[in-house]
């Protein structure tokens, strides 16, 4: 392993630290701009030749690289984001530690528990940190939900219920790369999204998916290719001319689930709900009430009781307490959203960084890890429609 280049950083502020985004996709500007609310300076971006120029140019970059090793190189840079595809972020990841950068990737982690395990291994060696992009933790409710199954106040949890919906692959001319087994994995929707569900809801219980149950379907079983590339949750256009090809991967998804704490889920996943542009809902059923959330609606979080009238929160009232203050910058009525949660799993990673620490609230390269572990035994129970445990 080469010289931690970036020993120094814990002499830092976050916004000293200085960043490299690898990927131009729908993602990857996302990351771009959650940094710099912190103050983060992103001062390199890497994809392939024909994309970086002109991605660096619009986004206000001064480092432009069509090969990510060279971005590596770069002694200017302290932090290396990973977005791209998926197929790439084993290599991309271990390039990034390999080379003394901390590292925040994308998930899924890897394509297998193979390449997971090598990250893991190479990641606790390297002396820096990594982190897995899991920014639903992030959510205010969500942290508040973490808090209060932590003191008890919604008493044992029996059973989790919910669901992550989109409609962006409705029709059968909706195209991106994670449609592809090869550029995306063997799962699509319940790698893309679904696992972020799973995350948030272990990550709120602090318990681990320790078995399931999955049944699967693709209901677009071939699809209409555009003859050209086409950005995640882009718009398909009349002129277009297309290319048919075979669909290998699903729809949606249905998922029992077990968790170590004994709690039992049950899980929905689809990528072809009408009308869902990007919906999680989490419901936790305890012994003493119950609570839930749903991102559409993000600052609300709802409880209810058995023998008394059920109750609603609003993000900025006291049941919103000093816990999630601070991972919260505005004042109830000024919607904390998607954007924000990027903002602070960042302030959190960055933050860990300077302080020369090894852990925060986010995902670690074990918890991304055991999310490809977990995908690997939906696959298998699929196939033998079968409890599998992970």
């Amino acid at each position: 392993m080469s010289t931690n280049t970036t020993a120094s950083s814990s002499t830092k502020q976050i916004n000293q630290l200085r960043a490299g985004v690898i990927g131009t996709g729908f993602i990857g500007p996302v990351h771009i701009e959650g940094l710099r609310r912190l103050g983060v300076q992103v001062v390199a971006l890497a994809d392939v030749p024909d994309r970086v120029a002109a991605a660096s140019a619009k986004l206000g970059i001064p480092q432009a690289f069509g090969d990510y090793r060279e971005l590596l190189k770069s002694a200017d840079i302290d932090v290396v984001h990973v977005a791209s595809p998926n197929r790439f972020h084993c290599e991309m990841s271990l390039a990034a530690l390999r080379a003394g950068k901390h590292c925040v990737c994308e998930k899924p982690l890897a394509m297998d528990t193979t390449e997971a395990a090598e990250i893991v291994k190479t990641a606790q060696s390297s002396g820096t940190v990594f982190a897995v992009n899991y920014n639903i933790r992030f959510y205010p409710a969500v942290l508040q939900l973490r808090k209060l199954v932590e003191r008890g106040e919604l008493g044992e949890i029996m059973h989790v219920n919910g669901s992550y919906f989109q409609d962006w692959l409705f029709h059968d001319t909706d195209y991106n790369w994670r449609l592809l087994p090869k550029e995306g994995g063997k799962l699509r929707a319940v790698a893309d999204i679904g696992t972020h569900w799973m995350d948030t809801v272990s990550f709120i219980m602090d318990s681990k998916i320790t078995s399931v149950l999955a049944d699967m379907s693709t209901f677009h079983k071939t699809r209409r290719r555009p003859l050209g590339e086409v950005e995640s949750f882009s718009k398909a256009d009349s002129a277009m001319k297309y290319a048919e090809y075979k669909v290998e991967t699903e729809d949606f998804a249905s998922i029992l689930l077990r968790f170590s704490n004994g709690a039992r889920g049950n899980l929905g996943v689809s990528q072809v709900a009408a009308g869902r542009k990007n919906c999680i809902r989490v419901e936790l059923y305890g012994s003493k009430k119950s609570a839930w959330w749903c991102s559409e609606d993000p600052e609300m979080l709802h409880f209810g009781n058995r023998d008394t009238a059920n109750q609603t929160a609003v993000r900025g009232t006291p049941v919103f307490g000093p816990d999630v203050a601070p991972f919260t910058d505005y004042p109830g009525g000024h919607v904390e959203g998607f954007p924000d949660t990027f903002k602070q799993n960042f302030r959190s990673i960055y933050g860990t960084i300077v302080s020369g620490g090894k852990s925060g609230l986010f995902a670690s390269a074990t918890d991304g890890a055991q999310e490809v572990a977990v995908c690997e035994a939906i696959v298998e129970s699929n196939e033998k429609q079968a409890w599998v445990k992970v």
